[in-house]
């Protein structure tokens, strides 16, 4: 028999396989569906936990509504390409939902997103070199407001595609400064 925080994270892996199967649908009738995008892709954040804990902490709750900003940010870039043909199609995006108001929408998520993790670091102590990462985080989605501030699609996707970067640098600063505390640099 599986003890009972197995038990608790198979109920929350099947709330997570639910929100990514039905993910493709909310095109349909989600103003933003990269929102739900971004509970479904980031819902490894609580589950996290419940394997760790067994419990959900109010800070994994903060780290995933960052995700959802994150979500919204990268995915209207993404969106931004392909706006004419979703128009054509009557499915609906944020890059249809925020309007001419898209650039201002994806670096205001950017901002959210940043400043969640920062706050989430700044409770958990964390230094110099976290910040540093997102700094540099932020730096490059200073870069994507040059790429996509004119709407070219082609653009636009290479920002989309850029956000790996954004993850890396977070990580880095993360993983530089867990190092640094710990003694192992």
């Amino acid at each position: 028999l599986l003890p009972l925080r197995s038990w608790h994270l198979i109920g929350w892996s099947v709330v997570a396989l639910f929100l990514a199967a039905s993910y493709p649908l909310t095109k349909r009738f989600l103003a933003i569906p990269q929102a739900y995008l971004g509970v479904a892709f980031g819902f490894g954040i609580p589950m996290a936990f419940v394997a760790h804990l067994d419990a959900v902490p109010p800070v994994a709750w903060w780290l995933l509504l960052a995700n959802v900003f994150w979500a919204i940010a990268y995915d209207t870039e993404y969106a931004m390409v392909d706006r004419a043909d979703d128009l054509k199609i009557g499915i609906k995006t944020s890059a249809i939902t925020f309007g001419r108001f898209d650039v201002a929408a994806v670096m205001a998520c950017y901002a959210a997103t940043f400043g969640l993790i920062g706050w989430v670091g700044w409770q958990f102590g964390m230094g110099v070199a976290f910040y540093i990462g997102l700094g540099v985080a932020a730096a490059i989605a200073v870069y994507h407001f040059t790429l996509i501030r004119e709407r070219e699609p082609g653009k636009c996707f290479k920002a989309f595609l850029h956000n790996n970067w954004i993850g890396l640098s977070i990580f880095a600063g993360i993983a530089i400064d867990y190092l640094l505390a710990n003694g192992s640099f």
